[in-house]
This record gives structure tokens, sequence and C-alpha cells, in this order.
């Protein structure tokens, strides 16, 4: 029985060992980088921190009573990463250098091809994505972008070679990246030039440190973490059925969370003007919620131009703007996000009959069976897929959900193989459909259903769950056997 995944962050690590505790002993996890850690090793740049506290963002299996702080910052999270995955023996399954290009189902023996960009071939009986949504930054295209004479480059791949003392900065981009890294810059560059193209809701952002007491109490009373963690659950439950559209508590939580950003606009930015520019232009809820109590300081600052005419086009002196304005600048950071609805991109999949997953299943958008399984394409399972992001709370709850259906079923593949049964165990279409259809009727009555943002594919909302984290538990966790049918390996019937 030998499963691949591909990507080796919270979710490609979490399934490894949910796979190893099912019994499932035979798994290689594929690397594209030179070390672990997903977007925790790739987001290096200035204050990149967790906006989800840390007590709820990490493994159910792995609480840490060592947090520095309620919202951790990179280092820190990475580290918990690397030393949870390394005392479970997880990093000795990861081969890293190995950027997955192929997958290709063999009917006549029921396995998977899976190939690299290195040249490297796996064979697997189950293959397991674990490449995120955040994981391919975007940089949009605009004309003249590699005319500009100085330093460019996206925020995600951050170069801390280049010094920006006293520099001119140009900053495109004002989402959850740009909202740290500008504060964490902001006093040591001479100007700055920030271009939004729509403002974002910033509230505030109840942080503080773990001081020694706190540290004491989490190791010496493990109940002390445990009660943060359910107590951070319960409210991001609330602000998740909010976002969700159920009734009962979206418009009182909307309208609390609106008065708290409000509150924050008006204390921290001094100019009205600039006050002015900062209001969205959008429903609550609608875009990702953000949280921060530096990111209005910051832009008041009387060194910082907040921009809101369109970006026309790169020259080599700065970025011009539609209404013609030259913003000089020395230093152009892009805080564009990522190509969250292209889901594995870059990855060509070939199921049942040639059937390609991007070109054929996902020609609309991409929709996958509790966010797991596509029909047409057996023994593939996504972690992190479509309809599992969340407006608010820890990914990595549902990442575990994921992990443990995936589990379960493939160690019943495990078991058929070694009885040798080839059948393939794939999805109904008509129960695939069918929970797509409830996914996406749902959504209608969501905050995301209101405006244009980085969850839609055209007018389809592709990356987020309508529901709440304990819903998708209780739906996922345990395998349905009647959703799924046997399909002859050998004549694809």
């Amino acid at each position: 029985m030998r499963t691949v995944i591909v990507g080796a962050g919270f979710g490609g690590l979490g399934a490894a060992r949910a796979l190893r505790e099912a019994g499932v002993e035979d798994v290689v996890v594929l690397e594209r980088a030179e070390t672990v850690g997903g977007v925790w090793r790739d987001n290096t740049y200035p204050d990149a921190a967790c906006d989800v506290p840390s007590p709820l963002y990490s493994w159910s299996w792995a609480p840490n009573p060592g947090w520095g702080r309620r919202y951790s910052k990179q280092p820190e999270i990475l580290a918990y990463l690397r030393d949870a995955a390394t005392r479970e023996g997880l990093l000795d399954l990861v081969v890293t250098g190995q950027d997955v290009v192929q997958v290709v189902l063999d009917e006549e023996t029921g396995t998977w091809t899976v190939r690299t960009r290195a040249g490297r071939t796996f064979t697997a009986d189950v293959v397991v994505s674990a490449v995120g949504q955040l994981s391919n930054p975007v940089v949009p295209r605009v004309e003249g972008a590699d005319d500009f004479a100085g330093p460019a480059f996206h925020s995600a791949h951050w170069r801390h070679d280049v010094d920006l003392t006293g520099k001119r900065v140009a900053v495109v981009g004002t989402g959850a990246s740009a909202i740290q890294f500008v504060p964490g810059i902001v006093d040591r560059v001479a100007a700055m030039t920030v271009f939004q193209r729509s403002a974002p809701y910033v509230v505030p952002k109840p942080d503080q440190e773990y001081g020694p007491r706190y540290r004491r109490a989490f190791e010496q009373r493990p109940r002390t973490l445990t009660f943060e963690r359910d107590a951070v659950f319960w409210v991001s439950e609330r602000l998740n059925s909010a976002l969700g559209g159920q009734a009962r508590t979206s418009r009182p939580t909307l309208a609390a969370i609106r008065a708290a950003w409000r509150l924050q606009l008006r204390r921290q930015v001094r100019d009205a003007g600039l006050r002015r520019r900062l209001v969205p232009d959008y429903p609550i809820g609608c875009k990702r919620l953000l949280f921060s109590n530096d990111w209005y300081p910051a832009l008041d600052r009387d060194h910082v131009d907040v921009v809101t005419e369109a970006v026309d086009r790169v020259e080599a002196g700065g970025v011009r703007t539609a209404d013609g304005t030259l913003h000089e600048a020395d230093l152009l950071i892009w805080g564009t996000g990522f190509a969250a609805t292209s889901f594995l991109a870059g990855i060509e999949v070939v199921g049942l009959g040639g059937r390609r997953l991007h070109h054929d299943a996902w020609a609309g958008g991409a929709w996958a069976h509790r966010g797991v399984s596509v029909p047409g394409f057996p023994h593939l399972f996504c972690i992190y897929g479509p309809n599992t992001n969340l407006g608010g709370s820890s990914i990595i709850n549902m990442m575990e959900a994921q992990a443990g259906y995936v589990a379960e079923v493939a160690a019943e593949i495990g078991r058929r193989r070694a009885a040798g049964d080839l059948v393939l165990l794939d999805v109904r279409p008509e129960v695939a459909t069918g929970w797509d259809a409830e996914v996406q009727e749902r959504l209608t009555d969501s905050a995301w259903a209101d405006c244009d943002s980085w969850y839609k594919e055209g007018s389809r909302i592709t990356t987020n769950w309508p529901g709440t984290v304990s819903e998708y538990q209780q739906r996922v966790t345990a395998v349905d056997w009647d959703e799924l049918e046997p399909v002859r390996a050998t004549t694809g019937t």
C-alpha cells in the first residue's frame, strides 16, 4: 500500500501522521522546496505572523505550552511545525526538491504515476495533494513591470539582501500580507506610497506576549492551554457562523465587528481625508477580515501616502497611475496575494478514461466532494481542497478532519490491495454533485457572495466552506461507505 503526499506544510505532514496512525506505513511526502514548512517557510517578510491565536493554530496532537505570544510570528510557527514533525518521525518521510508536475492514473494496474520536474517517478496506490490554497504568489500583469530600475519582488519572495533604509518604497496591495509588512518597514524607509485598489476592514488584534507565568501555567496545568484553545475556537465559530449567513448570528456579530472597525479607524487616523480613503466600498466580511493594531497608524505617518487611483503602468522610476501621476520609487513590493482558486496549479492530473482534472472536471471552477475527492479520479484526495477555506478560525482543524477521512479510506484500500483486490473506490457522481450543489446554494446567503474577491473564480465561490468547523468535522470525519462505488481498474467501468 503505497501513498504519495504532495506538499510538506501543515496539511501534508498532518496527513502523513494520520495515515501512519491508521496503519498505512508506506508514505512518501514530496516537497518542491529544499525544506518543509509550506507558507511558513516561504513568507519571511518583516512581521509575518498568523491572524489566528497559536493555541488554536496548531495540531491538536501537538499542544505547545511554550508559545511566546498569542499571535505567533513566522519564525516561531515554522519552528513549531518542524519540531512537532521531528518528534513524530515525519521528516523521515519527506523527499525535498521534488516539484510534482504530473499525476496520471494507470487503469490497468489501478495505480497512480507521479512525475516530478527533477525527472523522478513514483508509483502510488493513493495520492494526496496538500499543496494548499496560498502557495503560488500572484504578480498582476502590469505594463512595464520589467522596466522598473530598482529591486522589485513579491512579499512571499522577500529580498532580505535589499537595504530599505532611506529608500522610497512603492507597495502595491493592501491585503493580509501588506498589513503586516508595511508597519514592519515603515520606520526604515524615507517615503512610502501604498497603492490601494480596495480598502480592507481592519479590526483590533487582541495580541499579547505569554510571559513566564503564562507558560508556566500552560506547562503545569495543561487544561489552561486547552481552555484557551477551546475559548478561541468558540469565538471563531461565532464568526464562521456569521460569515456563512446563519441568520441568528450574522447581523449582530457583523454589526459588532463593524463598530470595532469604525472605532479603530477614527482613533488611529487623524486625517479625515485619509479616513475616507480607508473606508471599504463593500459589506463587511465580503472580503477577508484583517486583524492589526498598527496598520492604520502606519498609513497615518507623514511620509506615507495612500493612493487609490488605479495603477496604469510601471516605469523605470516608479509607478504611474491612471490619472497620469508618476509616483517615484526606488523599490517596488508586490503585496498582491496568491492564486487561491488555482487548485493544484502546475500539476497535470489525468484520471479515468483520460479525463483531465483542470480542463474537464474543473472547467467551470474547482469543486470536490467534502472538499476532498472528485469523481473520475479514484484514490486521489485533496487536503485544503475546494470549499474548505474559512473566513475565521484555524484551517488546521479543517485539515485534520480531511486527513482523518483520507486515512480511513486509504486503510480500507490497503486491506483490499493486500487481499489482491484491485478495484478502485471512486466517489459516486450523484453524491459529489449533490454535495457541491448544497455548498454553492448555502454560499449564496454568505457574506462572501456580495463582492468580487480572491474567494471566487468568476461568479462561483470555490475556496470557502459555508458553515462552521464543527459542522464540517461532523460531516467529514467518518466515512460513509455508501458514497463510494467500486470501479474496475482494467475496464474503467
